[in-house]
């Protein structure tokens, strides 16, 4: 198949939902681990065509959801700065900080640019030498090397008013946190297909055969996701456990190899604070020293901020797969689109805006198994 839309056609769908339900002899719990996949499963209904022995649990793949409210509160340092223009996605202005978000500050007066790439950040630092430009980075191994791309280029062109505020994270060390905790149960994981697209799958064998976990690496699609679950419920049964590549359209073993070494050229993999999880070893990335001139935080010199968490936010859990955003008292109510408490009600990947969005009408309680 060569067109998205044959990945969505209903007889295809069908066929594949009632061989799962064919397949299935007990109940499984399966993480789609990325917000992308979410999304989908939410926005197609996909939970309705499956037998109730399946329960799809989400999984930490939100970028924009991860940032940590400290390196937000950093941004809205910078940014409130004279003199600096800090540039980002469009989804990082509704993120909580401690006390605000990037958009109000925006409304305030402060120099906030979306952009779509960081190169074009870049452009703006060439475009307005007189100013100090500040990228906030943010996603996973996905869009790390168009950022470590963008480092080579600044030093190329040997700018002076260029940086970047880093929050990439990496996912195998968020999956084996989950993994390994015994909070979440977990049968089967749905893998990202755009940072397998980078990285490749060979990480996840590992944490495959430690775990004795099967993993499928799949896209973003409704047949792809079907796919992708009926490989896992395969292995279940019959007690095998393996990485099987549904995504072979995009996905190779060994990933994009020059991206992969642009990452490790330009970054160090170090510990990172996830919101409302915490630190997870060796799960970020961080400029290498030769580029430390272009680090926001050490070039500024950024204290930590200790955040206030809010008591009545289930993000961390929601993230984790340990609850559901229906389980949130705040969900559709104190917590919406226009008014984020927490981080994945402001994302088209997070959980809950995807609940928001394309679940309120069908809200399968009968199939939830969360908290």
């Amino acid at each position: 198949m060569k067109y998205a839309d044959e990945y969505r056609e209903s007889k295809l769908v069908q066929a594949v939902a009632n061989e799962i339900k064919q397949t299935v002899s007990r109940q499984w719990n399966l993480m789609e681990v990325c917000g992308g996949q979410t999304n989908t499963i939410m926005k197609y209904g996909i939970e309705e065509l499956l037998p109730e022995e399946i329960i799809l649990v989400h999984g930490p793949g939100c970028p924009v959801c991860v940032t940590s409210v400290n390196l937000i509160d950093k941004a809205i340092r910078l940014a409130a700065t004279d003199n600096f223009v800090l540039a980002t996605y469009g989804d990082m202005l509704r993120v909580p900080g401690s006390e605000k978000d990037l958009l109000s500050l925006k409304a305030e007066g402060a120099d906030i640019r979306i952009v779509y790439s960081p190169l074009d950040a870049l452009k703006l630092a060439e475009d307005m030498r007189d100013k100090n430009i500040v990228f906030f980075a943010v996603g996973f191994e996905t869009t790390a090397p168009a950022t470590a791309h963008t480092i080579l280029e600044a030093r190329k062109k040997d700018l002076k008013n260029f940086y970047i505020l880093n929050a990439h994270v990496l996912i195998p060390p968020a999956i084996e946190m989950l993994l390994s905790s015994g909070n979440t149960k977990l049968d089967g994981l749905i893998a990202p297909g755009h940072v397998c697209t980078v990285t490749g799958y060979e990480d996840y064998e590992r944490l495959s055969g430690k775990y004795k976990t099967p993993i499928v690496v799949t896209g973003f699609e409704p047949l792809d996701l079907l796919n992708g679950i009926l490989a896992l419920v395969r292995m279940l049964e019959r007690k095998s456990y393996n990485v099987e590549n549904q995504y072979s359209r995009s996905v190779k073993r060994e990933g994009n190899v020059k991206a992969k070494k642009m990452l490790e050229d330009v970054f160090n993999i170090v510990d990172r604070d996830w919101r409302g999880i915490g630190i997870i070893n060796k799960s970020g990335y961080k400029l290498r020293n030769e580029f430390s001139h272009f680090d926001a935080e050490l070039v500024f010199d950024l204290p930590d901020v200790k955040a206030v968490r809010n008591n009545e936010c289930i993000a961390g859990e929601i993230l984790q797969g340990l609850k559901n955003p229906y389980s949130c008292k705040m969900f559709g109510t104190k917590c919406s689109p226009e008014n984020p408490i927490g981080a994945p009600m402001v994302s088209s990947e997070g959980a809950c805006a995807a609940y928001y969005k394309f679940g309120k009408s069908n809200q399968l309680t009968g199939k939830i198994i969360y908290g």
